[in-house]
């Protein structure tokens, strides 16, 4: 059996694996992808509901979604592709003390890392998101470059972007090892195949745990199932994703959005975690985020509801991603537990890792991923899971 050369070998075609293949591509890098499903993005990536926010707590993932959000609003320009970007901006509505100074309190933090952000009034707040519940509204926080896109478009533009530029995509091709020797991994051993470089990226998404294991590194990730919908189109009326942080009774928070095709798209987080695999669609879902989104803006009471569907976060202890060289483990990288938001990070992440394995000294870079190490100590929480 013959064995192919590549610099790096990506695990995993979906939202991260994808956009770095492309990036490393850019740099003129031998890369492969394989993916066990049949093309890109069939994992999470097309459960994702296609928010690009960075308004987070945190200077790395603020710093690598700011990335984000300028290769997806600058993509139409420089490529002529259509990725069904808007930039609605992100919206958190407030209606008691407490979050109003959680927010305010982490705006320092947020507007210190570049974020364009502010407090927003009441009225201020109503006139972005029309028919918004004026009982007890105190404000709210507003990010306008933050934005959507199409998962589906998106992806299959880096894809096509990645080909373009050289790599390599396997599909339907299950990794079943790693070549190791001395210590390092030196490449995959497949279904069908097997393949040497000098750098394999485990991007596996809910499956990392387990592929990372046969590589002789432990990862805490494990997937956790959400659900989400769409509508049928209405006209726009409303441009933000809106984000409810107020706990319901069976969900933490809730959120949703207008996109490109004036489809409102809805997502929560339930309470409490649902650990495991299981992609079926519940009876719970829908009366409990439909409750929450009409007593937020009543207008939504007769919108028809076209699905639903489930996908899975792999989750991290703290709700921050591990992006990482194992040292015990030289030849093996980590981008992994993306906790849910892979395609917002995708880009940026992508494109601050191929700069760290072609051995680029970019500070911007370095910083970006050093908040993600896998040796820490989880004990900080993302406050904007």
């Amino acid at each position: 059996m013959s064995v192919e050369n590549y610099d790096v070998i990506i695990a995993g075609a979906g939202s991260i694996g994808t956009p770095l293949a492309m990036f490393l591509a850019e740099k003129k890098l031998k890369t492969l992808v394989v993916e066990t499903l049949p093309s890109v993005g069939q994992g999470q990536n097309k459960c994702a509901i296609g928010g690009v926010r960075a308004t987070h707590s945190d200077g790395s993932k603020i710093k690598a979604c700011l990335r984000s959000l300028e290769i997806f609003s600058t993509w139409h320009e420089k490529y002529g592709e259509d990725i069904g970007w808007i930039k609605g901006g992100y919206l958190f509505p407030v209606y008691t003390e407490n979050d109003e100074m959680m927010l305010k309190e982490m705006l320092k933090v947020q507007q210190k890392f570049g974020l364009n952000i502010d407090w927003i009034s009441a009225g201020e707040l109503r006139k972005r998101v029309p028919g918004a519940a004026e009982k007890d509204l105190r404000g709210g926080t507003f990010a306008p470059d933050d934005g959507s896109a199409s998962p589906l478009l998106s992806i299959n533009a880096f894809y096509r972007r990645a080909v373009k530029l050289g790599a390599e995509f396997r599909f339907n091709e299950e990794i079943t090892g790693f070549i190791k020797e001395g210590g390092s991994v030196k490449g995959v051993r497949t279904s069908k195949g097997e393949y040497r470089a000098q750098i394999t990226v485990n991007a596996a998404g809910a499956q990392a745990a387990g592929l990372s294991e046969l590589a002789g590194v432990k990862v805490p990730v494990r997937p956790d199932c959400h659900e989400a919908g769409i509508t049928e189109p209405v006209k726009r009326f409303f441009d933000p994703m809106v984000v409810d942080i107020r706990p319901g009774e069976k969900s933490k928070n809730y959120y949703f959005y207008q996109n490109s095709e004036e489809q409102i798209v809805f997502c929560l987080t339930p309470t409490p975690p649902i650990w495991g695999e299981d992609r079926r669609s519940t009876s719970e879902f829908l009366p409990e985020i439909s409750k929450r989104m009409i007593s937020l803006m009543p207008a939504l009471a007769n919108v028809k509801v076209r699905r639903t569907w489930r996908g899975l976060y792999p989750m991290t202890p703290d709700g921050f991603p591990i992006v990482d060289f194992p040292k015990a483990v030289p030849g093996y990288a980590l981008a992994v537990g993306m906790c849910g938001q892979g395609f917002m990070l995708g880009p940026g992440l992508g494109s601050a890792l191929a700069s760290v394995i072609t051995g680029e000294k970019n500070k911007e870079d370095l910083e970006i991923l050093s908040g993600f190490k896998l040796e820490r100590n989880f004990s900080a929480q993302e406050k904007l899971k």
